[in-house]
């Protein structure tokens, strides 16, 4: 199981839309599209916990996904101490 950034997503994708086309290579566990905390709306990228993570972005990275050419990479923890804004 694998965690990937997915960049570039463009603003209107939903969780569902990334399941579905996540979903042709592997066994989605989880996605969530970042949102802006006071706006509610998209950052544009995402997170997706998967199996095959690494056949996800040899197949998918530089992939059309409505009109826009997904980034995809292995995503890093997030390490410890103060939140930048």
């Amino acid at each position: 199981m694998g965690k990937l950034y997915v960049g570039n997503i463009p603003w209107n994708t939903t969780e569902d839309q990334l399941r579905n086309f996540f979903s042709k290579v592997g066994t989605v566990s989880a996605v969530r599209v970042v949102t802006d905390k006071d706006t509610g709306r998209s950052k544009g990228f995402a997170f997706v916990e998967m199996e095959n993570s690494d056949q996800a972005i040899a197949d998918l990275n530089n992939a059309d996904f409505n009109g826009r050419p997904l980034r995809l990479n292995v995503a890093l923890e997030r390490e410890p101490g103060p939140r930048r804004y």
